[in-house]
């Protein structure tokens, strides 16, 4: 079944991603696959060797950035830990004008809102939302937080607040299953808010590494930005080593109960269209 991955980490999410560029596009065409994104952490450092990458394997680039959205105002940096300082969401430029504002955006979030990450929030999301198809993110998402600690209402509010920002089929709700526990619930919780409002549903991988053998190279990785050794006991790591390139079979047979949310990763790869001329 066609699917394309909209959710994915290269090695310019520094110290959280191991896919080295031409690496990653090779292997997404080896697996038959017609389009990729490129998603990384708060940064777009990546983007034109990805898309030149891209365009030489016959594959098209979606490109895109997984921002950090500040929980209030992105001028505020009082002391917090974990989803008191920022939450996860992934943009897409749908558009050379959607590619416009994801820049505009991603440099606020660092001339603005840098603390521990670059930074936005919902005023710059709605000044630059022209253009570009945002998901709900990961785990750390807002509305996935407020869904793991039991706030359903108030995931809806941040569910119903991102399509006001984006507009109508412009938001997706993320489904994602790394074999995590957290994820079930949460999955759960996105489809009874996909019926209550509409919101479609897409799934994706959140992909750090290429293929499932570099999950131990991911967790050397993560050991050096954390600043601890592989034997050290309660270390942050990966939990599964579910977080590489899947085929589409791979993913299909993954979310066989919610089809549509692989059909749409490939109706949302059909509206994204960067075109870029060089010299």
């Amino acid at each position: 079944m066609n699917f394309t991955h909209l959710h994915v980490h290269t090695e310019y999410s520094l110290l959280d991603g191991s896919s080295k560029i031409k690496e990653l596009v090779a292997r997404a065409k080896e697996l038959g696959m017609e389009s990729l994104a490129i998603t990384d952490h708060g940064v777009m450092y990546g983007v034109i060797n990805f898309y030149k990458a891209c365009k030489d394997a016959g594959i098209k680039p979606i490109l895109g950035c997984e921002v950090y959205v500040a929980p209030g105002s992105r001028f505020d940096k009082e002391a917090g830990t974990g989803d008191d300082k920022y939450y996860h969401l992934v943009l897409l430029a749908e558009n050379n004008k959607g590619y416009d504002n994801l820049m505009k955006i991603v440099s606020a979030g660092f001339t603005e809102g840098f603390y521990y990450k670059p930074r936005v929030d919902y005023d710059v999301l709605e000044r630059y939302s022209e253009g570009i198809i945002a998901l709900s993110a990961c785990l750390a998402g807002e509305v996935a937080t407020c869904l793991r600690q039991g706030f359903y209402e108030e995931a809806k509010k941040a569910a119903l607040e991102h399509l006001a920002i984006f507009g109508e089929n412009n938001y997706y709700l993320e489904l994602q299953d790394h074999g995590i526990d957290d994820q079930q619930m949460v999955n759960h919780g996105l489809m009874r808010l996909s019926q209550e409002t509409g919101i479609p549903l897409v799934a994706t991988n959140d992909a750090h590494y290429i293929r499932r053998e570099d999950s131990e190279a991911q967790r050397i990785l993560t050991c050096i930005s954390t600043g601890t050794t592989i034997n050290e006991p309660n270390k942050l790591e990966f939990p599964t080593d579910e977080f590489y390139i899947k085929s589409g079979d791979d993913m299909s047979e993954l979310f066989k109960n919610n089809l549509e949310a692989i059909e749409n990763t490939v109706k949302i790869a059909e509206r994204c269209n960067v075109e870029f001329t060089f010299g």
